[in-house]
């Protein structure tokens, strides 16, 4: 009896000093007098750099401009705010880059000075409102050693990005050479524009090993049922007049035929200040999501300029040539939304979508998303609770704004999930012990798609 309790005893207190270490692991050492604490940071300062982003991008390039590039620009300003951060406060592993500054530093003053030097890179005609900006920003940091070296380690973190971006393939010469055929794509009324931006389609990744990493298999053949289906249904949901939608679904497609850029940053910027991340977490959040939609349009253009489907507004109306004869030309039919000036498949919008909502619930741990997201073109705001909820509208308002197939949407929806994983499995991971790694590796996660 006596060594049964011992044994128990022992067992006991095994148990009790592995708890014991877990808790110290994930705590840490206990606060001393001592103790050099990082200067705090407000994540404020965060938000404000992203909507001075976002009106410089705006401005420079067209607040209506039909393409991505506006995504790659947030990432690589993310990018650069994201390393400034978290390489004093060392909570995340920055990205590709293993400098570490200072832990005396202030991040905020290194994260604005990273904002504000990447966008002056980049956009040297904005100079003056952003140096006023900056100066705005600065002067709300109290003026010690501390804010001296955040301004230092926000440039060496700047610096690293705009090194690291230098020949990636912005702005070069990118032919779409595809004759015209049935099926293929070509420029669209009213403006008849030539494809636009294509170089999006082969420059080089922030997250991904190539632009066709993600890359889906082929379109629905014109002569299959399911290329059928996709053009009487946006034939019919997608028309500017006589459409079958419903008043919603037309606000729907509406709401995302606005700036998708503009529309994602506003959502990050309402979330983390209603959850009051700190401002770590904050520069994680920007980073993960928009960097992971860089590399979503950059998939999705390498798809268009690979594929180079042709449009629905084409298709309905030259159907006499597909070789299907489940499908009607009219050449009078219309889309609800201008098409924008390149090929079907894959949606931009869906694969954008995709990816920051599968990194959002990734980095969240759950499906519940909470975004707020507003709208421009309808100047309406909508609550999305959960990520499929987002995909799904977004899936829909495309098809229903008659300018992109289904197959282009779902294929869209889906490669853009692909770029989730493959950005939280790769990047802003937790700087951990082994122990804390094991730890959550090993607990369970939903299906993707299920709500918990």
């Amino acid at each position: 009896m006596d060594a049964s309790r011992s044994c128990r005893r022992t067992a006991v207190g095994a148990v009790t000093s592995l708890l014991l270490l877990v808790v110290a692991v994930l705590t840490g050492p206990p606060a001393t007098a001592s103790s050099h604490a990082t200067p705090s940071g407000d994540a404020a300062a965060i938000r404000d750099w992203n909507a001075i982003a976002t009106n410089t991008i705006s401005t420079n390039l067209g607040a209506t401009r039909p393409s991505g590039q506006a995504l790659i620009w947030h990432g690589f300003v993310s990018a650069a705010v994201y390393n400034a951060v978290v390489g004093i406060q060392g909570d995340y592993v920055p990205y590709k880059w293993q400098m570490r500054g200072p832990s005396t530093a202030s991040p905020e003053a290194a994260a604005v000075t990273a904002a504000h030097r990447v966008l002056l890179t980049y956009f040297p005609a904005s100079r003056a409102a952003l140096d006023a900006a900056y100066a705005d920003s600065l002067a709300r940091i109290p003026e010690d050693s501390a804010k001296t070296q955040g301004v230092a380690f926000g440039e060496r973190a700047a610096e690293h990005i705009i090194d690291l971006r230098e020949g990636d393939g912005r702005y070069a010469s990118v032919e779409f050479t595809a004759a015209p055929a049935p099926g293929v794509w070509r420029p669209t009324p009213p403006g008849h524009l030539p494809f636009i931006d294509t170089w999006l389609g082969r420059l080089r990744p922030m997250l991904l090993t190539s632009p066709a990493q993600f890359r889906p298999g082929a379109p629905p053949a014109l002569p299959s049922a399911r290329y059928a289906r996709d053009v009487n249904e946006v034939k019919t949901m997608g028309a500017n007049t006589g459409s079958s939608r419903t008043a919603l679904q037309t606000e729907t497609a509406l709401f995302f035929g606005g700036n998708l850029a503009v529309q994602i940053q506003g959502a990050l910027r309402d979330y983390t200040d209603r959850h009051h991340l700190g401002i770590a977490e904050t520069a994680r959040m920007f980073a993960a999501a928009n960097m992971s939609a860089t590399d979503a349009v950059i998939t999705a253009w390498d798809a268009k300029l690979h594929y180079g489907r042709w449009r629905p507004i084409t298709a309905i109306q030259l159907a006499d040539t597909d070789g299907n004869p489940a499908t009607v030309a009219d050449p009078l039919w219309q889309p609800l939304l201008i098409t924008p000036p390149h090929p079907d498949y894959i949606s931009g919008h869906a694969a954008v979508a995709g990816a920051v909502a599968q990194t959002l619930s990734g980095i969240l741990g759950t499906t519940r998303l909470d975004l707020n997201i507003s709208s421009e073109a309808t100047g309406t705001t909508r609550h999305y609770a959960y990520a499929d909820q987002l995909n799904e509208d977004m899936i829909n308002a495309r098809v229903w704004a008659g300018i992109h197939f289904r197959s282009a949407d779902v294929a869209g929806c889906r490669a853009g999930n692909r770029i989730g994983v493959w950005t939280l499995t790769h990047y802003f991971q937790p700087q951990r012990s082994p122990l804390q790694l094991a730890l959550s590796t090993a607990r369970p996660t939903c299906p993707q798609g299920n709500r918990s």
